[in-house]
């Protein structure tokens, strides 16, 4: 069996997060080494998809709860307009293999990575 990721650990309190939404079947919290002058993580509890491509041929509905949250997120703790990035894989910046968005937001140009 796998080690649990440091998301699932979060999710069963193990590990302290500022938790600042959390529905049954997800949890958001800010992001350590934030990006962006908001920078908040939506993750779901499952650990079942390692990635959003999974995540959204297994449970689209779940991929459209996140959505749903990031957009709530930004619109209580900024002006409500943000911007949502999932990374795929190694290559591609992905550190913690369980699916996971992150939520930036605040004075971000169009050129801007975060």
């Amino acid at each position: 069996m796998a080690e649990p990721t440091v998301f699932e650990k979060i999710v069963a309190r193990e590990i302290p997060a500022e938790i600042v939404l959390e529905t049954d079947r997800i949890i958001a919290f800010t992001d350590i080494n934030p990006q962006a002058p908001m920078h908040v993580l939506v993750v779901p509890k499952t650990p079942a998809y390692r990635d959003v491509v999974e995540l959204a041929a297994g449970d689209p509905d779940l991929l459209a709860e996140m959505i749903q949250a990031a957009k709530a997120i930004a619109r209580e703790r900024g002006d409500g307009d943000f911007r949502l990035v999932f990374n795929t894989g190694e290559l591609a910046g992905q550190t913690v293999f369980h699916a996971h968005a992150h939520v930036l937001g605040g004075s971000l140009g169009e050129g801007s990575l975060a």
